[in-house]
């Protein structure tokens, strides 16, 4: 697979794969995960799916509509790359919208499908977290927009993101955050009102 190391404007470097990721921006300061756990948030979309490592650092995974299907494989492709480079203890993925059009869901459904098969391949855990729980969770609003979700994130840790017009990127962060926090080894204090949220949430055992 050809990489491309790139420098954003703050001067960091940023990893891309040619026509498949759009480069985001790394967290001010990627540090080693709190409690040492590698956890990996996913925001899945079948044109624009928003990745945050272990590491802290956001991408998405951008495909064309004209790939059809094969948009299926390149996503699966890049995260199992991630997955066999960073070994995460536990992914978190945003669940799907309890209202969608039918063909939307057919079309997220298989994406949510060989995502699922690349976790297990490399036997790591998952959890799904609904979109209004995240939003919960994170800016203490079921309906929170993606303006409100990115001013929580910017007051929470600092962190902005660019190129994230859908949020994609936005929402993995918090997935991951999110992880960390249900798990016992937050990234940063939250009130315990937004972190009870997470306890709707089925986790799976994780072993570290």
């Amino acid at each position: 697979m050809e990489v491309h190391a790139l420098l954003d404007g703050g001067g960091r470097c940023v990893m891309t794969i040619p026509g498949l990721m759009a480069p985001g921006v790394l967290t001010p300061t990627v540090t080693p995960a709190a409690g040492g756990l590698r956890i990996i948030g996913l925001d899945l979309s079948i044109t624009s799916t928003g990745v945050c490592l272990p590491t802290g650092a956001t991408f998405r995974i951008k495909t064309r509509s004209a790939e059809a299907d094969r948009r299926l494989l390149r996503i699966r492709d890049a995260l199992a790359a991630e997955l066999a480079e960073h070994q995460p203890h536990l992914a978190v993925i945003e669940d799907l919208p309890t209202k969608m059009h039918a063909t939307a869901l057919k079309i997220i459904g298989k994406l949510h499908g060989v995502v699922v098969g690349a976790l297990l391949d490399a036997d790591v855990p998952y959890a799904y977290v609904s979109p209004a729980t995240l939003k919960q969770f994170a800016a203490d609003h079921g309906n929170a927009d993606k303006a409100r979700m990115a001013a929580a994130a910017y007051l929470a840790d600092g962190i902005e993101f660019a190129d994230d017009e859908g949020g994609d990127q936005c929402d993995a962060w918090w997935l991951r955050a999110a992880g960390h926090d249900a798990l016992g080894a937050p990234l940063f204090s939250m009130p315990q009102a937004q972190r009870d949220r997470l306890t709707k949430v089925k986790w799976p055992a994780v072993a570290r």
